[in-house]
């Protein structure tokens, strides 16, 4: 039988998804490929994947996309590893340089900085990490995933995304989840479905085999910062994204 093509992003924040659909017996039916957000977009857009665990802002690229089963990667306030840092408050920022991982968290903070913040600044894309460096004086940048968590420590400012759009709109954020361009049996799904929750039912596994030099707490990260299951409010927040991302 085909194997069905599964991109995950390869940061911290899927391990628990990635413990059960490497354990259990979902993993004789996919074949696996892990990228950063922008790279498992592209995959999904060219039809190198049929099913990814992609940034929501694909949707409006790809508004034919069906969400499948119940896990995403998703906020209800702070996430922590999607940031704004600076080394001076927002109100001084004249640029900020924009994570190249990323679509729909740029996305995100374009919409922030015009309805929240309400500010206009000059945004400046990137290529590699190199970038973080030139985080200095007036200019801002967006860090997301584990380089997020990495740097939390290291700017003198630091705007989480997930809280300043809780505040905006009271609603949870949708950074990411499973979307496919292929037409799945029920019987698929539902032990996909069950995959993903294996490593969120055993988290206490899922952190023994974390090796990082990272500080941040990541129990912490799976339980408060990160929502995992699809909940009430989050099609609402998403389609509220999707109409304000330009």
């Amino acid at each position: 039988m085909e194997k069905i093509r599964v991109g995950i992003v390869n940061y911290l924040n899927t391990r628990p998804l990635l413990y059960g659909l490497e354990r259990m017996a979902i993993r004789d039916q996919i074949c696996l490929s892990l990228d950063y957000p922008a790279n498992i977009a592209a995959q999904l857009n060219s039809g190198a994947i049929d099913l990814g665990l992609v940034p929501v802002a694909l949707k409006k690229v790809m508004p034919g996309l069906k969400r499948v089963g119940m896990h995403c990667i998703a906020t209800n306030g702070e996430i922590a590893s999607v940031c704004l840092y600076s080394q001076v408050p927002i109100e001084e920022i004249r640029s900020i340089l924009l994570d190249y991982q990323s679509r729909t968290s740029v996305a995100l903070l374009r919409v922030l900085l015009h309805n929240y913040f309400k500010r206009s600044v000059i945004l400046e894309k990137t290529t590699d990490d190199d970038y973080i460096r030139r985080i200095t004086g007036d200019r801002g940048g967006l860090i997301i995933g584990d380089r997020a968590l990495q740097h939390q420590n290291d700017f003198a400012y630091c705007y989480d995304l997930g809280t300043a759009w809780k505040q905006y709109t009271g609603l949870p954020f949708v950074f990411a989840a499973w979307f496919s361009t292929s037409r799945l049996s029920n019987e698929f799904i539902e032990a996909f479905d069950k995959a993903n929750q294996f490593g969120l039912d055993h988290l206490q596994d899922v952190l023994k085999g974390v090796e990082t030099n990272i500080k941040y707490d990541l129990h912490h990260y799976y339980t408060h910062n990160v929502q995992y299951r699809w909940q009430p409010g989050m099609q609402e927040a998403l389609d509220r994204f999707l109409n304000l991302a330009l």
